[in-house]
């Protein structure tokens, strides 16, 4: 399938392996895939692409299923990043391992503005703001 990237035989297995079924199949048994197929393909092959196993996705899967309920299909409702072989889900703003739900990155924006007003308060300690008197000569000098 040439808009994923995916060979036919790898779209065969991954369905024969349930790891990604496509939504609705023909008379024939051809499987026809919805948006939310080619995401979640899309999402597979980046994972796999970055190092993790096919066996690591479908137990992140699995787990992400149990830890919420309401989503269905992880790999086309959430945002899934690969770093190293761990595989992290990212909802409301925090980011969780997929298969042990350990939150693994704190609010960054939100801390970056912290260290940023620390900074500003830091600095005005550091080096107040003086304001720039000129002397009486200076000043008319400027507007001669």
């Amino acid at each position: 399938m040439q808009i994923v990237q995916i060979s036919r035989r790898q779209l065969q297995y991954w369905a024969q392996t349930d790891l990604i079924r496509p939504s609705a199949r023909t008379p024939g048994g051809h499987g026809r895939y919805t948006f939310d197929d080619l995401v979640a393909l899309k999402t597979s092959k980046r994972l796999i692409d970055a190092g993790v196993s096919v066996q690591r996705i479908r137990k992140s899967i699995r787990a992400l299923r149990k830890m919420l309920p309401t989503v269905q299909r992880p790999l086309a409702e959430l945002i899934l990043v690969a770093t190293g072989d761990v595989v992290l889900a990212f909802r409301d703003g925090t980011a969780f391992d997929a298969i042990s739900g350990q939150q693994w990155v704190f609010e960054v924006a939100r801390f970056k503005r912290e260290v940023e007003a620390w900074r500003r308060s830091t600095m005005a300690e550091v080096h107040p703001v003086r304001p720039r008197v000129f002397s009486g000569e200076r000043a008319d000098a400027r507007t001669a």
